[in-house]
């Protein structure tokens, strides 16, 4: 008796999200002495380890392994970049109060946009691996359940490539219009995960852009 052969694995590429990953640590790169709260090269070394599994995944190595130890460290990686921009964001307000003369107004108006766009990527790299099981998942039609509504998968028939399936920069394009219009846009959040991830990083990105930037600005200009 034949056995039935399986169906090959499909992968979703992974150059956007190791390019994501290197963006995040050179951005915490521009932030001062004053205010970064860890040495240099703790960053390289976290962007190392979370950058193994999806360039293994990306070199062909054993699909498996790797793509539960990348969903693992990019979840592990998140919670630790969500705590460091809050502790940067924190001590970033704590400047603008004391205004130390050793932090300039250029100083925090650099860094309040890197701690905003590392807002950013990082939700994007946690929205892509989560929705709908995550990559694999939804590239391979597994039949999650979804946690946000992309306007492709509404338009009619014909109008859309048959099969279409979101991607990173789908997810890039939800997290920066997150953080840019403090709403949804296009993309309708379905679950209750998805609500509360949006609203999370609606008041960060709100935090950071009227309490930060704004006061930076006043400061260059007199």
């Amino acid at each position: 008796m034949l056995r039935r052969l399986e169906k090959p694995l499909r992968l979703e590429p992974r150059w956007p999200v190791a390019l994501t990953i290197l963006a995040v640590l050179v951005l915490l790169t521009v932030l001062p002495d004053r205010i970064r709260l860890l040495p240099q090269w703790f960053g390289y070394i976290v962007g190392i380890v979370v950058s193994t599994p999806v360039v293994a995944i990306a070199a062909g190595a054993t699909k498996g392994p790797w793509l539960r130890i990348e969903r693992a460290a990019i979840f592990v990686f998140f919670l630790f970049m969500a705590w460091y921009a809050i502790a940067d964001l924190t001590n970033l307000v704590g400047a603008i109060i004391e205004r130390p003369k050793d932090v300039s107004g250029v100083q925090l108006l650099s860094s309040s946009l890197a701690v905003w766009v590392v807002n950013v990527l990082m939700f994007a790299l946690l929205d892509w691996q989560i929705d709908r099981g995550g990559p694999e998942d939804r590239v391979n039609d597994a039949g999650k359940a979804l946690d946000w509504l992309f306007p492709q998968e509404t338009a009619p028939a014909g109008a859309i490539a048959a099969g279409w399936k979101p991607s990173f920069v789908d997810y890039l394009y939800l997290a920066y219009s997150t953080a840019t219009a403090f709403s949804t846009t296009d993309v309708l959040p379905v679950t209750a995960r998805a609500k509360l991830l949006m609203m999370l990083e609606s008041a960060f990105s709100l935090m950071t852009i009227v309490v930060v930037a704004s006061r930076a600005i006043n400061i260059l200009g007199t």
